[in-house]
This record gives C-alpha cells, structure tokens and sequence, in this order.
C-alpha cells in the first residue's frame, strides 16, 4: 500500500474581509479537515490561491500548518513556484514543517525540453530534500505531460515519487501510469475536483485532492469504495456531482461561499481572479446545498459555534 493514499483537500487560504490573512479561519477549516476524516491535507495549491500569495506569506503559513498539525496526518507542501530558487525555499520550509512530499507544477519555461525539465525536479529534490508528486495539470496552469514523457522524467529523477494527474482524459493516464510506471512512482493520485474520481480510483488512483468544502462526503465515498461497496459510493458521488460541477466554474469562490454557510470562516474574500456568485447562483447554491443537507451538516465541526461575520 501507498505511503500516502486517501483524501487529501486542499487547504485554502481564508482571508479578512479587507483581504489579509485570516490566520485563525485558515486554522479552522485546517481542523475541520481533520474533523472530517481527512487522511492528509495540501497547502498551498490552486484552490489555495497560492500565486496570490507573497512568498514571505506563503512561508508564514506552511509554518503554521506545521505547528497546527504535530504530525497527526501526511502533509503535502505546495512547491509551484516562478522560479526554482523560490520552489526550493518553499518546499524546504515544508519539509521543516513535516511535510511528506511537495506538490509540484511542470514549469511552463520548461515545456519541451525534457532535459531542462529532469534538471529542474532533479536539483529541486536534492536541495529541499523533500519527495516530490510532480502535478501534471494541463494549461494553462501546467503543460499536460504526456505519459511517455512523464514516465521518462520520473524515471531520470528519483526524487519524484508521486503524480497527481489532472490532465485529460485523466482516467486512461492513470491507466497508463499504473501499468507502466513500475518502482519508478509509489503512487498516483486524482485532482479536477474529484469530479472523475470513482473511474479514476477504478483505473489505480490510490486518492483524491479535491477542493474541501465536502471533505467528509469524499471520505465516505472513499471509504465505501476501499469497503468494496461501490453502490454507496456512487449514490454519494451522483448525490454531490451538481455542487462539483458548479464549483469547476467558480472555483475558490464557490469553495468559500460553502465554507461561509458553514460556519467556519467569516468572510468569503478572494484574491484571485475569477467570476463572482450573482444573487442567481447564491440562490442555486443554497438549493444544492439542501439537497445533500443531510450529509454535509452546516456546523462543520461538532462543539464549534459558527465564527461571527467579519
């Protein structure tokens, strides 16, 4: 069995309604991950709004996750960086924070040049000396790997240990992968929102990274299918899809708002770029919300009272 395997959200960062960091409300969703189930959480990925972060607050938080974590689950450090010196100073500030491996995007500057490319993860591994699961996403957040590309730079370089496979079609990549790959991978997870995870967990996935404002729905759901119950896992996966495919348009925006209904985090501010929620989608997103109430209870973590509106 994988070293890490399960759901893994990504933590986002909360932020004040004037657009700073929310320390305390990041802290809290990072508890109701673990409240929920999660078997380990990423920070920062994409629906972290991490390229939204300076590298001085992107440091600040991982730290943070160290402390809040004392080891209690696999943390996964987000390593995407413009450039490799910051890559290695963030993804070595995760593995002082206990991080288990370094989520990492294929670097645009580097599409094509497969040697460039090895260079680049190979001296990423040795410098930070952290584990790294290469993120093959497609553009324009990554380049979208071929397999045989994919598979001849895990190869060359030992550090890379993990993928996570976002580009499609997902499901016959991860075929592909766990086919092929041999020693040169232990594992491989799914991404897009879990919104292909039954068939990419079907195909070898070993676990999800989903955005986490329905962590423990996804935990059950991996939890039936680990128990061999795939009928329970699909009704959870049908049950959920129509909020998946709303947030794939909205995104961080979409994960926040749920949060806020939720009563963990007191301002659903972003960064960045995307398009906002009119009183239309609110008005949606309150009726999917009702449809799957009895599996996502509003008071996300059992004791906590909801945070009061900032």
């Amino acid at each position: 069995m994988a070293a890490l395997q399960g759901v893994f959200p990504i933590l986002p960062t909360i932020f004040t309604a004037t657009g700073a960091i929310d320390e305390a409300g990041t802290e809290a969703v990072f508890e109701y991950l673990l409240a929920a189930g999660s078997a380990g959480v990423v920070f920062p990925g994409l629906a972290s709004e991490y390229d939204m972060l300076s590298l001085e607050e992107r440091l600040h938080l991982t730290a943070c996750i160290g402390r809040w974590n004392r080891g209690r689950v696999p943390f996964i450090v987000g390593g995407s960086a413009k450039t490799l010196e910051d890559a290695v100073q963030v993804t070595r500030a995760g593995g002082q924070a206990g991080a288990a491996a370094a989520m990492v995007l294929t670097p645009h500057a580097l599409a094509g040049d497969e040697d460039a490319m090895a260079a680049f993860f190979a001296r990423l591994g040795e410098e930070s000396g952290v584990a790294i699961m290469l993120q093959n996403a497609p553009a324009p957040m990554g380049i979208g790997l071929g397999v045989d590309a994919l598979l001849s730079l895990a190869t060359r370089v030992p550090a890379i240990r993990y993928v996570k496979e976002e580009t499609m079609p997902s499901g016959h990549r991860i075929t592909a992968l766990s086919e092929r790959a041999g020693d040169s991978v232990e594992a491989v997870f799914g991404g897009a929102g879990a919104r292909y995870v039954l068939d990419e967990l079907a195909r070898g996935a070993v676990g999800t990274m989903p955005a986490c404002e329905i962590t423990e729905v996804h935990v059950a759901m991996l939890a039936a299918h680990a128990a061999g119950d795939p009928e329970t896992a699909r009704v959870l996966f049908e049950r959920t899809l129509p909020l998946l495919s709303m947030q794939a348009v909205f995104r961080w925006r979409l994960t926040k708002a749920v949060l806020l209904r939720r009563g963990l985090i007191a301002s659903d501010h972003v960064r960045a770029p995307g398009p906002a929620l009119d009183a239309y989608d609110q008005r949606e997103l309150d009726t999917l919300l009702a449809r799957i109430a009895d599996l996502l209870p509003l008071d996300a973590v059992p004791g906590r009272a909801p945070r009061s509106p900032a």
